[in-house]
């Protein structure tokens, strides 16, 4: 596990919005942290206080970046051809929690792939008190490669209310998982979109991009601030009682 820093930072009187960073299927965190650095531009990465986490799970067969990343490669759950069924579900929420527990408090979630299936469907379960009940609320995501859940079981469960915390999607003109992911921006209340013509891939910031990026980015860091604020307010309230 890593934290991303940086040099430069937001605004006086603005903190970084910190985010827990779930990377793809049978890949890691350090991969992802390479991923994200490699193809963002400093002046966006150095506004978030980013914590990239390994998957519980070793990986249980060859990755698709073997021979393009080193391993040790993870998984954070196994799924059935039909991406129906899933092992290790529970546990990898546990596993999750105690991350957060452990790193947090965080803001939001940030996910590729495995980890922005994950990541999408994590607030609802909160909010029904099916995950996450020992931490603060989840209040923004970043889906990079997403989806929903296609287990009718557990897609109920998700997303039986849209979802509700601003969110940035990510949808690459060639990605296998596109449709999935536009059915999943239209389960969202506060969606930011980037649209890019790579497929299923950490993708560069292009001008465009980079303007939705900001704009995400400026808002969360003002909730962010206010956030703060009213916390302080409510300590120095207790203080003077």
């Amino acid at each position: 596990m890593g934290s991303l820093g940086g040099e430069e930072r937001p605004a006086e009187g603005r903190r970084r919005p910190r985010f827990l960073c779930l990377h793809g299927f049978r890949t890691s965190a350090e991969i992802m942290r390479k991923q994200v650095l490699g193809k963002w531009p400093a002046d966006v990465t150095a506004r978030l206080d980013l914590v990239f986490a390994d998957a519980p799970c070793p990986a249980e067969g060859k990755s698709d970046v073997d021979g393009i990343f080193d391993p040790p490669y993870y998984e954070w759950f196994q799924f059935d051809q039909d991406f129906a069924e899933y092992r290790n579900f529970d546990e990898c929420l546990a596993y999750i929690e105690e991350l957060m527990i452990k790193d947090g408090p965080f803001d939001g979630l940030m996910g590729f792939s495995q980890g922005a299936i994950l990541s999408a469907a994590l607030p609802g379960l909160q909010e029904r008190g099916l995950a996450l009940t020992r931490v603060p609320k989840i209040k923004y995501l970043i889906i990079i490669g997403g989806a929903k859940f296609l287990s009718p079981a557990l897609a109920e469960k998700a997303y039986a209310s849209k979802i509700a915390c601003p969110s940035l999607h990510f949808i690459g003109d060639n990605d296998f998982l596109k449709v999935h992911g536009e059915k999943l921006i239209e389960s969202c209340v506060d969606p930011f979109v980037i649209r890019h013509p790579k497929g299923h891939t950490v993708p560069r910031l292009d001008d465009k991009s980079l303007e939705v990026m900001l704009r995400f980015l400026e808002k969360i860091e003002k909730e962010t601030s206010e956030h703060a604020y009213a916390s302080t307010d409510v300590d120095e309230k207790e203080v003077c009682m």
